[in-house]
Formats: structure tokens, sequence, C-alpha cells
């Protein structure tokens, strides 16, 4: 007797996906066309490429590896995310060639378009880690098409109406992912996660594989800022991140050891703190001049990280029963709000124009304003949604557990045990 999920999946996440990649090829037929490289024009290609493989790298492998740390949800961890990523970037690469095709018919594809769809799909697998190991693919697809449909409607309105220019306005990314993610898990509370669930733990060998991602996050993520800024600001750009990421590793190993009862390093805390400088010094990249200002950004912001994942992540879940799963709000949420605000003083301290630097505060106020509150509304519809019953969310005792949705080898005796254990479930649940 098959188990439950078999037919859900086999019912609602193969026909979705098979429409939802047709759509795709659809539209890539009617609409795309891939812009041709002449010998005069191959510097911007050789510019990109590496770029190009640093970005894919951070998105595919980084944020893969980082959400394999529950003990029993690595195939999930790895493989949703490159589910998440792979059709929100072809969305993202859709919705960002809206005006190319309103003005010309035509989107034009290149590495610089890729690029930038990459970035968009970034702050989908942000807002997926909040609800990470309690939702099922089907719910995820949804998730990545509503929220990165959101994140580029926030990134036209910055830019038309605020005039905010496409690097400011992408790495707000980390602000709008975080914000989302938590409506998502606000939301979609289940009953008994103040107890926690089960299988939600980490061994040695997940904790290890989840520090690889951090790895080759923390590797990339120079590149990851500095991908969509000009020429004449790259270099600064890559140091700034760089002296950002190694204050805030530096500062989240000493914090752990420090907020840690038995004076031990935490590595799942150590992991949620140690990339907050490249979050920070992405949103204020353009305005971080010295070295020092870098280097300070990144040790606030691993001070700002080790106290929310400490603390405000209890006390969100406690208090507001919001069980934020990777951490996301201290993790990327107040890292971006620190460079935001680091963005704002800065710009104001550089400005001799009083009138320009009270405009600047206004328009920079607006910019947050509109980014926070299409963040949360967006998360708070795309939650409401999947809170109907067609999507068959995983129950507890199947959460954090990669044999709802995949084939696991195990040995003989635990292949009956889980057949047993999946016969009784079925049972229960009709």
């Amino acid at each position: 007797m098959a188990p439950q999920y078999a037919p859900s999946l086999r019912s609602r996440l193969a026909p979705l996906l098979l429409i939802l990649q047709t759509g795709f090829i659809i539209i890539a037929a009617l609409c795309f066309e891939t812009k041709e490289t002449n010998k005069l024009d191959r510097k911007p290609f050789l510019h990109y490429y590496p770029e190009f493989q640093d970005v894919n790298v951070m998105v595919i492998l980084g944020f893969g590896f980082l959400c394999t740390f529950p003990v029993r949800y690595g195939f999930s961890g790895s493989g949703f995310n490159l589910l998440v990523a792979i059709i929100a970037t072809q969305w993202a690469l859709i919705l960002n060639g809206i005006d190319s095709w309103y003005n010309t018919k035509i989107i034009r594809i290149d590495l610089k378009s890729i690029i930038k769809a990459e970035l968009c799909a970034v702050s989908a697998l942000i807002s997926i880690g909040s609800v990470l190991g309690k939702t099922n693919p089907v719910q995820l697809t949804p998730i990545a098409l509503l929220e990165v449909t959101g994140f580029v409607l926030n990134e036209w309105l910055l830019q038309t109406l605020l005039k905010v220019r496409p690097p400011n306005s992408i790495m707000l990314l980390h602000v709008f992912g975080a914000l989302f993610g938590l409506m998502l898990t606000w939301i979609l509370y289940r009953d008994g996660s103040k107890q926690g669930f089960e299988k939600e733990k980490y061994d040695e060998k997940s904790g290890l594989f989840s520090m690889l991602g951090v790895v080759f996050l923390w590797m990339f993520w120079p590149s990851f800022n500095s991908v969509l800024v000009d020429d004449r600001t790259r270099l600064k750009a890559v140091c700034s991140t760089y002296l950002a990421l190694a204050v805030s590793a530096v500062t989240a190993a000493a914090l752990a050891v420090l907020s840690s009862p038995r004076g031990k390093l935490n590595l799942i805390q150590m992991q949620s703190c140690i990339l907050s400088g490249g979050a920070a010094v992405g949103v204020s990249v353009s305005v971080v001049q010295q070295p020092w200002e870098a280097m300070a950004l990144g040790f606030t912001a691993a001070i700002l990280s080790t106290l929310g994942y400490r603390y405000l992540k209890t006390h969100l879940l406690i208090a507001f029963e919001c069980h934020d799963t990777c951490a996301v709000l201290s993790t990327h949420g107040l890292p971006g709000l620190l460079g935001w605000l680091a963005q704002l003083v800065l710009q104001i301290k550089d400005c001799d124009d009083h009138t320009v630097a009270v405009r600047f505060a206004v328009f920079h106020i607006c910019t947050l304003f509109t980014t926070v509150s299409l963040s949360l509304s967006m998360g708070t519809l795309t939650a409401f949604l999947l809170k109907w019953k067609f999507w068959r969310p995983p129950q507890n005792k199947k959460c954090f557990d990669d044999q709802a949705f995949w084939e696991v080898f195990t040995h003989k005796s635990q292949r009956k045990k889980n057949i047993r254990n999946d016969q009784n479930y079925f049972r229960e649940s009709h």
C-alpha cells in the first residue's frame, strides 16, 4: 500500500512543474533572443563570465549545502534549493525583460541578464530558509514565483518612482527575502513548534556539509556584491566585502564562545553570523569608501546577527509563534537593515548641501518603507494562499524528513519499519 505522500506528489508536483516549464518554453520561443557576441564585443562576455560562475556557485552550491544541516533533510535541503533557484531564475528572466518586450517585442538574453535574474532568485532562496523542513516542493513552487514577482515589482518601483540605482535596489534582496519569509513562517505556524520538531536536529555529518555551504558563500560573496557595480568602484566593492566578511567571521567565533553556557563554539550559530558582514556591506557598498568602514560594518553586523540568533529567534517563537528555521531575520534581515542605515549615515556625512542631504534622507526612508511594505504584503498573500488544503503540507511527524519526498535507501530492517510507519500514517490520515 502506497503512503499518502506518493499520490500527493504524483498528482500535484509533476503536472505543476511540467505545465510551468512548458509555459516558460513557449514564452522563450516567442520572446527570447540571445544577444550575439562578435569579436568587438567579446570584452563584456569575458568580463561577466567569471563572475557569472561565482554567482552560480553561490546560488547552487552555497545555499544548497547551507540548507542541509537537519540530519534527515540533506536530499531535500539541496534538491529543493536547486528546484527553487532554477524556477525563480527563469521567471525572473521573463519579468525583468517585460520593459524590453514592451518596446521591442524581444527579451534579450545575455550573461548580465542571467546574473540579474539569479540575484532575484536569491531573495526566494532566503525566504524558503524560514520554512525549511516544513513545506513540500508543491508549496515551494508558488513561493518562488510570487516572491520573485514581488521582488521584481519592488525593484521597478524603486527605480521608476524613487530613481534608485539598479545595484542599490537589487541588494535590498536581503531585507525583502527575510521579511517575506518571516510572514510565511508566522502565518503558516504549526502547533508543536515551541516544543521543537522531532527531526529538527543536526549531527557531525550534516553540520559539515552545511559548513561547506558557508565556505562557498564566504569565498564568492565579493563577486556577488560587486557583479553589478561599475568598473570604477568594482575593486572597492570586492575589498570592502572581503574585509567585512573577515571581521564578521572572527567576531562570530568570539561571540559564539561568549554566548554559550558551556563556553564552546556553536556550529549552526556561527553559520548564521559569519556571513552577516557580506549582507550589510552589500546593501551599502556604493557609499563605503574606507576599509575601516567596511570592517566596522562587519563587526556590528556580526554582533546584531549573534544577538538575533541567541535571543530574537527564541522570542519570536515564544511570543509571536513565528518559527524561523534558518534564522533568516538574523542572517539577512538585521544585517540588511544595518547596511541601509549605514548607507544613509555615510551619504549624509559626505554631503555638503543640507537641502540635498534632507532630500536624500527622505527618498532613502521611502525606499525602505516601500521594500518593507511590499515584502510583508506579498509574504502575507502567499502564506494565506498556501493555507489551502490543496497543497497538502507534511504533517509534523513528516517534517524535516527526506523519506516524505525522496527514495531513501536504508538497511532492510529499517525499510520494513519505514513501510509499517507509512502504512500506519496512511490509515490515520483516512
